[in-house]
């Protein structure tokens, strides 16, 4: 299939700058895999849509604010480093702007010197590695949470007043460059309603990198090299979708970083499934089979992404087409703080 398959028009009025409050009070397209027929609803309303006996399979991981701005010792030139992925203990990959500016060598400064920076290496694609001092009494993730920001997707313009709503209320696992958006949407006053109808809820990890937001370049999608993220399904995990297919029951993930975390471990796997970890490289789009994933929770996504292609495997591609068109004429807000589907 060619990436221009999964082209869609977009006003730009309809991607959400900021999260609806409360979170379960955003708006919900039902897609049906099987007919494609979509119904509209809220967020609460999925405690409808679910069975006793489902699994609801949710990511952990949590963002860091991973956004610093500062700048180079020597000319007090202003830097933005944004943190990608932790290579060593101080040591990691990092995006640098203005890059030019910032050689190996260059000395840089942040919090008014709470966190200071050499450049060690610039890597293949601009990237570079970084290593970083400070008070050795505090973790750099401590020193983080005093001077970091939330690394907001480039669509995303507004402020974000409260850092936490960045976060899943379940988010525990520190790593993530982005948010798993599609369980923004989740209160746990929620979750405690889906535990009592008899939904389990188990969790996985998957710390997003930036590269979810990389563009598809290639025309030809099978071209398109995916990003690499690290993931984890516990064994408690494992456990819960054995005994859930056993059962009968729907095991449903919340959000493309479970979905991807939950195929990785069914194509390397054969039931029962075991506890895993690794990284993954999994790029899902229609022909593809599901080994695990009965059903999706997910936010509406760009335009000829990987995310969109991950989609149209599960529901079809003339299904997720016809429901995307649908969700631009009804005004459903998209992206990170936007609305949601559930694909059941």
């Amino acid at each position: 299939m060619k990436k221009s398959d999964f082209w869609f028009d977009l006003p730009q009025e309809q991607i959400a700058q900021t999260p609806i409050e409360p979170r379960d009070h955003s708006r919900l397209l039902r897609l049906d895999k099987t007919t494609g027929q979509c119904s509209h609803h809220h967020f609460y309303d999925i405690v409808d849509m679910l069975r006793p006996g489902d699994l609801l399979v949710v990511n952990d991981s949590r963002v860091l604010p991973a956004r610093l701005y500062g700048s180079k010792k020597d000319s007090g030139a202003k830097v933005e480093l944004l943190l990608l992925q932790q290579k060593e203990k101080d040591l990691w990959e990092t995006l640098v702007k203005p890059g030019k500016k910032c050689r190996p060598g260059a000395q840089l400064c942040f919090g008014d010197g709470l966190l200071e920076a050499t450049v060690e290496q610039v890597l293949e694609g601009g990237n570079r590695l970084v290593r970083f001092r400070h008070d050795p009494d505090k973790t750099i993730y401590e020193i983080l949470e005093q001077i970091g920001q939330m690394p907001l997707p480039p669509y995303i313009t507004a402020k974000l007043e409260d850092k936490e709503r960045y976060q899943t209320v379940y988010s525990h696992e520190l790593g993530s460059a982005a948010a798993p958006t599609a369980g923004l949407h989740f209160t746990k006053e929620l979750l405690a309603k889906l535990e009592e109808k008899g939904v389990k809820i188990a969790k996985v990890t998957l710390h997003v990198g930036l590269g979810t937001f990389r563009p598809v370049k290639e025309e030809e999608i099978t071209d398109h090299k995916m990003h690499s993220e690290h993931y984890h399904l516990p064994a408690e995990t494992a456990a819960l979708i054995n005994e859930t297919k056993e059962n009968g029951g729907r095991v449903i993930a919340v959000g493309t970083t479970s979905c991807r975390t939950l195929e990785t471990v069914g194509q390397l796997q054969s039931y029962p499934l075991q506890e895993a970890e690794g990284w993954t490289q999994i790029f899902i789009y229609p022909g593809y089979e599901f080994k695990v994933l009965d059903g999706l929770i997910t936010n509406f996504h760009l335009p000829e992404s990987t995310l969109i292609m991950l989609v149209s495997a599960l529901a079809g591609y003339e299904h997720t087409m016809a429901a995307y068109k649908l969700a631009v004429e009804e005004k459903y807000r998209f992206f990170s703080f936007g609305d949601a589907m559930a694909i059941l």
